[in-house]
């Protein structure tokens, strides 16, 4: 990871405002739901962006059932005969 040399410090209720520069590099907006995990020893933020539940492909997806399906995967599950 590469440091940006910005510090914030927590709010009371535990906040931290993602600078203006960093929200702009990630095309990060007012009200854009953010994730939040572990690595390590490391919080990371990263801008959510729907996936596919079988292979994680963010491009082309499907809605199925309240899910979302790649066009790839929903080929590979179309392709399936049953015995």
């Amino acid at each position: 990871m590469k440091s940006t040399g910005i510090i914030r410090r927590v709010d009371e209720l535990g906040r931290v405002v993602i600078p203006i520069e960093i929200r702009n590099q990630f095309n990060i907006v007012e009200k854009d739901p953010i994730e939040i995990y572990v690595d390590g020893s490391s919080i990371v933020l990263k801008k959510f962006e729907p996936n596919c539940i079988f292979c994680g492909n963010t491009k082309k997806l499907l809605p199925y059932n309240n899910k979302l399906i790649c066009s790839k995967c929903a080929k590979k599950i179309g392709d399936l005969k049953s015995e």
